[in-house]
């Protein structure tokens, strides 16, 4: 009898020799499923046996960005060129060995910026280090995707990514799986399901060893959302494209490679000749969704030189936090001048959500 890795690549060559139809749909996501199952098994295995080597990586800033790319595409030049970091830089693959941490000052937003050592075919299955780079890439907040103008395999950078269960660019579909001891399974959806049937839903839920439970579906879905939902380890990360060293081409030539990128805004720059850098800083930051928020002591005069930086979204009980580790405990109310007040000064609880170049005056009991 084989591993478990032999059984998995079984049917990962089984599923390449199907034809992707209607009729095959069922089959090969029966087969999707089980093989994300079994991946699951081989996680587990190799965790239990402790810790392997990996990149430690203390998080700083208002959020993170990594550079993700192939060998030799200009990220240490990029890193150097908009924090104020030194990362080594040479013509010559694996320059970079290890990560390397800078900061990017912006809008008053400290981005922590990391370039990574370059990851090749194969890395999601751990070549080249692949898997410790991806562990990292795991837990930014923004990935910058760098291609080289001479070599744009776009897709094949993205599928390392997916493969180790990053999702770029989506988010989380709208399912919820409530386990029961008895009744079999029940399938609840509130839209029409067309990119795949409850039949099928059912068997990836028995491949997963569920054979009772309620799932309820909000969204269409396909079968690779339920199969990531019920994995439970997918991230879901803002993802950009970067096409580096324009300044080596013609723009007929940049032209036609846009082209080629139908589904993706790709940002052209060069970090060597600092074309596109600026236009590039705007772009992680909006990214980001960063946002503005002037604090105000009560009775005084708000502070519109040092903002708070926070993500958009944030509210009155989330900047209370991120200020001292006792004011939700000790809060009475807020008041808030800004975008997000009905107006000027209106008082407000923990729950408010805050908006850019809102100023914010938060009253605690002392």
């Amino acid at each position: 009898m084989g591993t478990i890795e032999d059984r998995i690549k079984e049917l990962e060559e089984e599923i390449s020799k199907t034809e992707y139809n209607k009729a095959t749909q069922h089959h090969i996501g029966r087969l999707k499923a089980r093989i994300a199952f079994l991946k699951e098994q081989v996680e587990k295995r190799k965790s239990s046996k402790g810790p392997g080597k990996g990149y430690a990586v203390k998080k700083s800033g208002n959020a993170s960005v990594g550079l993700v790319g192939f060998p030799s595409v200009g990220k240490s030049t990029l890193l150097n060129k908009i924090t104020d970091a030194k990362s080594e830089v040479g013509a010559y693959n694996f320059t970079t060995l290890d990560i390397v941490p800078g900061v990017m000052e912006y809008r008053s937003a400290k981005i922590q910026i990391l370039d990574m050592p370059g990851i090749i075919r194969g890395a999601s299955r751990g070549k080249g280090r692949g898997k410790e780079v991806i562990s990292v890439a795991r837990n930014v907040d923004l990935i910058l995707l760098i291609l080289d103008v001479f070599e744009t395999n776009l897709k094949v950078l993205a599928e390392e990514l997916e493969s180790a269960g990053i999702r770029l660019n989506k988010k989380p579909a709208d399912i919820n799986l409530t386990k029961t001891e008895r009744g079999g399974i029940t399938i609840n959806t509130t839209v029409e399901l067309t990119k795949m049937d409850v039949s099928l839903a059912e068997d990836i839920l028995r491949e997963y060893g569920i054979v009772n439970g309620n799932l309820v579906i909000r969204e269409d879905i396909t079968e690779d959302d339920l199969i990531d939902f019920l994995a439970g380890n997918r991230v879901y990360i803002r993802a950009i494209a970067l096409l580096n060293k324009i300044d080596l081409v013609t723009d007929a030539y940049m032209e036609r490679l846009k082209a080629r990128f139908d589904k993706w805004d790709i940002i052209p720059i060069s970090a060597e000749k600092d074309m596109g850098i600026e236009g590039l800083k705007e772009r992680i930051y909006r990214n980001l969704e960063l946002i503005n928020i002037y604090l105000k002591p009560q009775g005084g005069k708000a502070d519109l030189n040092e903002p708070l930086v926070v993500k958009k979204g944030s509210t009155v009980e989330m900047v209370c936090n991120s200020l001292h580790r006792d004011f939700v405990e000790r809060f009475r109310y807020a008041r808030v001048w800004g975008k997000s007040a009905k107006f000027e000064g209106q008082q407000v609880g923990l729950n408010h959500i805050l908006e850019d170049g809102d100023v914010l005056s938060i009253v605690v009991r002392h």
